[in-house]
């Protein structure tokens, strides 16, 4: 996925019926993750990874 800098990596690891999604951004090497069911799209999943990560990064610009 695209940031305003380049682009977050976005991994999926399915645990039987929920999958664990991380987003990282290679310009900070930040790392987070969510939790969501197997029936949700991999596209709805790391939209709300990535939105997490951009919060985190914003947050931590401010301090």
């Amino acid at each position: 996925m695209n940031n305003d800098e380049g682009k977050f990596f976005v991994e999926f690891i399915q645990i039987g019926t929920s999958v664990k999604v991380s987003a990282v951004d290679p310009v900070t090497g930040r790392e987070v993750s969510i939790v969501g069911p197997t029936s949700a799209t991999r596209h709805h999943l790391s939209q709300v990874a990535v939105n997490k990560l951009k919060y985190i990064l914003a947050k931590e610009k401010t301090k």
